[in-house]
């Protein structure tokens, strides 16, 4: 017995010591590598599963014109035969109007730039705030930037390479997609328990509705843009204007950021022309882009992408650092889609 004057933590040596085992179960370390597993195999086949979101998206788009051809007694296959040739017919004129002219004006622009670039440089040099900004661009050496640009030009033709290639892939897979419709939807039901049919269904409209609604808008309000850039640059005789509204529809795809990159080329196009036109340019593209935020978009998309702001910023820039332009483009309805999943599926959030 060890006596009362012994400390406590003598008293404690001849305790015995307790060991704690973490034992992992074979089930549980196999779950493991199987996750990490399928996430190596997600990042390596993204570019797939880039193509299968698209081409789940033109599906949606046109499958709404599809049905609306088969309630007027056209036969399916037909219907998804001229909707396609009339969308390859449309885009080809497109093209074929807009490409040569754009090419064109695009020289006329570098001729020109010089002479703007000057303007732009004296008209910041009256402030003091803008002078490190003037004297910036006064000194760009376009030497080096072409030197960087032949280096670069070999990865960015390999890019447009396989973007072209994603690309004619997504649309066939739409129309596989179009086509086998019946098929691919009765294996999604036979997998699915017959108890939640209804959820299913239920859920498979509302991303039609979403991915449909999204795409159709983007559309139209690109189209709207691009012919108010054109008939306002036209009017005020600004330089090639087909060339900068062509380019506000391409760019009036990114939320928030479209705006800015439809209008500074607009204002700085003008800027030879004269302050009054420039100043009647800045004014109608604000007009123009507060009538679009406030009433064009909500009548357009209607219910289809109702998103909080937050919610709308968060997407995009996560969508543009996981996959760049096209991540930013397919941000908003996959956020939509997730958000309407969320709903749908009763999932409990915290809050």
């Amino acid at each position: 017995m060890p006596s009362a004057t012994e400390s406590p933590a003598i008293q404690r040596k001849d305790a015995p010591t307790q060991v704690l085992r973490v034992q992992v179960s074979f089930a549980t370390m196999m779950a493991v590598v199987l996750i990490v597993a399928a996430l190596w195999l997600l990042s390596r086949l993204l570019p797939v599963l880039l193509v299968v979101v698209a081409a789940l998206f033109i599906a949606g788009t046109l499958s709404p014109v599809v049905e609306w051809l088969e309630a007027r007694r056209v036969k399916r296959s037909v219907g998804i035969a001229l909707v396609f040739t009339v969308l390859f017919i449309v885009t080809g004129v497109v093209i074929f109007l807009t490409i040569p002219e754009l090419l064109d004006q695009a020289k006329s622009l570098a001729a020109q730039e010089p002479a703007l670039r000057a303007r732009v440089v004296a008209f910041l040099t009256r402030s003091p705030l803008t002078t490190p900004l003037a004297e910036s661009l006064r000194n760009v050496h376009y030497g080096e930037l072409l030197g960087y640009s032949r280096e670069t030009a070999m990865k960015f033709s390999t890019r447009i390479v396989a973007t072209f290639a994603y690309s004619v892939g997504a649309i066939f897979l739409a129309l596989y997609i179009l086509i086998d419709r019946d098929r691919l939807r009765g294996g999604l039901f036979a997998v699915v328990p017959r108890a939640h049919h209804m959820q299913l269904s239920r859920v498979m409209l509302n991303l039609e509705t979403i991915v449909g609604g999204y795409i159709r808008g983007q559309l139209i309000t690109c189209a709207l843009i691009a012919a108010f850039m054109f008939v306002l640059l036209v009017a005020c005789g600004v330089p090639n204007a087909l060339a900068l509204a062509v380019f506000g529809g391409v760019a009036d795809v990114l939320p928030y950021v479209g705006a800015l990159l439809t209008i500074v080329p607009a204002v700085v196009a003008s800027l030879p022309v004269g302050p009054g036109v420039t100043i009647i340019v800045i004014v109608a593209m604000l007009v123009y882009e507060e009538f679009e935020s406030r009433v064009l978009v909500p009548l357009v998309y209607g219910r289809a992408l109702r998103l909080p702001s937050s919610v709308v910023l968060l997407s995009l820039l996560a969508g543009g650092t996981l996959m760049g332009v096209a991540g930013a483009l397919l941000a908003l309805p996959v956020a939509a889609a997730i958000l309407m999943l969320v709903d749908e599926l009763r999932v409990n959030l915290p809050g």
